[in-house]
């Protein structure tokens, strides 16, 4: 889901539809939507992180440092800019109660932002919790 701006999200989302008559009512749909949306991309696939930037193209040091391990690590793992929509963007700091961005989730699980993903590579406890989850891991810290 690399690159989904705004205006695809919320056509995607449906938000632009005639039944949203006031504002108030859309942004309460906008947020239903967003939570739908991201709670599918959490549950269908392994792995999601939603960041700022791409992994290709991180922009924020912190994403950075996740994408940097989860490469290194070898994991495949699908992720979505935030930084294009700022539905989105409120919309995930809500869906987990969690402030910021970056945001690890593994099999449906919120795993942490930057340091706690830091800190369980470096112990050797990420692996060991993708591993549990039966997803591969090509390398090992």
């Amino acid at each position: 889901m690399e690159g989904l701006d705004s205006a695809l999200l919320r056509y995607y989302l449906g938000i632009n539809c005639p039944a949203h008559s006031t504002p108030r009512d859309e942004r309460l749909a906008e947020m239903t939507d967003i939570n739908a949306f991201i709670d599918d991309k959490v549950k269908t696939n392994d792995v999601f992180l939603f960041m700022k930037g791409s992994p290709d193209f991180p922009q924020c040091g912190f994403s950075g440092r996740v994408v940097q391990i989860l490469n290194y690590l070898g994991v495949e793992y699908d992720s979505a800019n935030v930084l294009e929509s700022q539905e989105l963007r409120e919309g995930v700091k809500a869906y987990t109660n969690w402030p910021t961005i970056p945001q690890l989730y593994i099999k449906g699980e919120f795993i942490g932002g930057a340091d706690i993903v830091t800190e369980m590579f470096q112990a050797g406890e990420l692996q060991t919790h993708l591993a549990d989850k039966g997803i591969a891991v090509k390398q090992t810290a």
